[in-house]
């Protein structure tokens, strides 16, 4: 994770689900702050989700989830970024996820929950906040180990 490189965001929607429209609002505006955001399109498989986050060495993945699959979208992509040893890129969720699941959600270890009613500028705040933070870690320590 370098720091002075623009923050690098994977948008992922999952299985069968067809709308994309939230998702692509969601882009437009973390693209006009100045981020590099991908969109994998619609219906992948986490296999193709984790293997373009990996290809594309991003920060964040922001899944989109619209069918009310979210407890187990969530399971799934969780367990193969551990399985591959991914730990260092910032999880997020967004979609239709009612308030009760928020905590399951977080406890799969995805780092942060956006359902519908949350604004953009909250999105964007928290993505700019984790990674930098995350940044700063990671430099401290390396400077740690040197």
């Amino acid at each position: 994770m370098e720091k002075g490189r623009p923050i690098r965001v994977l948008i992922a929607k999952a299985g069968l689900d067809g709308h994309d429209v939230g998702a692509k609002v969601v882009i437009q505006r973390l693209r006009n702050a100045g981020m590099e955001v991908l969109y994998t399109g619609l219906r992948q498989n986490m296999e193709q989700i984790v293997s373009a986050a990996m290809q594309e060495d991003v920060d964040v993945l922001g899944l989109s989830i619209l069918s009310g699959s979210h407890l187990e979208l969530g399971q799934e992509l969780m367990a193969l970024l551990r399985a591959k040893g991914i730990e260092d890129i910032l999880v997020l969720v967004g979609g239709i996820i009612p308030r009760e699941d928020i905590p399951l959600l977080k406890a799969q270890g995805i780092d942060g929950v956006f359902p519908v009613h949350s604004t953009l500028e909250e999105i964007e705040q928290f993505i700019g906040e984790q990674v930098s933070g995350k940044r700063e870690e990671t430099l401290t320590k390396e400077e740690r180990s040197e």
